[in-house]
């Protein structure tokens, strides 16, 4: 019996090892095989490749806009009436004057809200006692000043996070007189006092302006050629004079500020004779008035001779006087008419003409209701008295 277990036992060893070797031979290493060929080949080519990367797109410029940035201009939305006890103030609610209206509530004088609010025309009104709503007092020598502060805080509307105005804070002042009494206007006399009338008589505000070529502006510059027409315009301040007339007695041009200094040259004189065209045949003129207290002169652009800087200060003695007076020999714009320029085409002085005086040598008024030639005498005019010199000889003084 025990041999023939172990037998048995043989067997079935034996037969666990073919079993063991089969598996193994099964699940074992394939056999190399080489991969197949490839199925791509690598492209040649007969000329170079001209395939580039695509260039990054350009910006198309942008065109030129007459752009002109504005600036805020400051609205006047705050008016204020200073009673006898309180300050009465007004603010429209476009506070900006830019359309956006301001909230009631955000605008405070001093500590103090709105009392009233005019639905129709968007204000909102104040009223302070001039002691309350933080109000400060300052006294001068003259006056007695209550100022308050109009401070408007914007806040979110609706809880959103934008403001669409900013911060600000108007100064109020109320001033009374320390001297007058505060509770009735003050009484204006009916009378024209003699002070008053005094000054106005001794007081007379005068320019010399020189004027762009359409006399609508201020020239800019002061630089001239020769060649150019100096277009000058004399006024007198009106005022509240009686209707005043300007006239222009006597001009002179010198290298210097000081008149009486030499080389000088006096293109007008004797009492309004604008004596230039007579001295050197321009065509310097007056020109009719626009109004009785302008003048307007044209005078032609010249030099010293032998001076180099090129600078002329112009010295005018001007008069005023009543639209009522007659003109005379003191009260005269004269221009002088060239026959000899009326033929080559300068125009003539203002005037009434006749044929034959254009082509005269004689003196005109500039006013064109005087149709009389100026009575500028021949010692007054006379072309030996004045030339554009040099020297101290032929020049001859002021006499203002």
């Amino acid at each position: 019996m025990v041999m023939n277990w172990s037998g048995l036992c043989l067997v079935t060893v034996a037969v666990l090892g073919c079993l063991c070797n089969g598996q193994y031979s099964a699940q074992g290493k394939p056999k190399y095989q080489p991969p197949p060929p490839p199925q791509q080949t690598k492209q040649k080519y007969d000329t170079p490749l001209q395939w580039k990367f695509p260039i990054d797109p350009k910006e198309a410029p942008k065109p030129e806009v007459p752009f002109q940035l504005k600036y805020p201009v400051p609205a006047v939305t705050v008016a204020v009436e200073c009673r006898e006890k309180i300050a009465h103030v007004e603010v429209k609610k476009d506070m900006f004057g830019v359309g956006q209206l301001v909230n009631a509530a955000d605008l405070l004088l001093g500590n103090c809200a709105a009392v009233a609010e005019d639905l129709a025309a968007q204000v909102l009104i104040f009223e302070a006692e001039l002691h309350d709503c933080g109000s400060k007092l300052l006294m001068t020598d003259d006056a007695i000043i209550y100022s308050f502060i109009l401070n408007y805080q914007p806040k979110a509307i609706n809880g959103a996070p934008v403001l669409r105005t900013s911060p600000a804070a108007v100064i109020v002042e109320c001033h009374y007189h320390r001297k007058h009494n505060v509770s009735s206007l003050p009484l204006e006399p009916q009378w024209v006092p003699f002070s008053a009338a005094k000054v106005a008589e001794e007081f007379l505000y005068f320019t010399l302006v020189l004027m762009t070529d359409d006399w609508q502006f201020e020239r800019p510059s002061y630089q001239y050629f020769l060649g150019d027409t100096i277009n000058v315009l004399v006024t007198v301040q009106q005022y509240f004079h009686v209707p005043l007339r300007v006239f222009v007695d006597s001009c002179t041009a010198t290298l210097l500020p000081d008149m009486n200094s030499n080389p000088r040259y006096s293109f007008i004189d004797g009492h309004g004779c604008f004596i230039d065209a007579k001295l050197t045949g321009s065509a310097s003129k007056f020109l009719p008035r626009s109004t009785e207290n302008k003048l307007q002169m044209q005078l032609e652009a010249f030099r010293f001779p032998g001076a180099e800087s090129g600078v002329l200060y112009i010295t005018c003695h001007l008069r005023a006087s009543s639209t009522a007076y007659v003109l005379d020999v003191n009260h005269r714009a004269c221009s002088y008419i060239n026959g000899k320029q009326e033929k080559s085409g300068v125009s003539a002085p203002p005037g009434h003409f006749t044929r034959e005086d254009l082509y005269k040598t004689q003196w005109r008024q500039v006013q064109a209701s005087a149709n009389e030639f100026c009575p500028c005498r021949s010692n007054e005019c006379s072309p030996t008295r004045q030339s554009r010199c040099a020297g101290d000889e032929a020049c001859r003084g002021d006499k203002r």
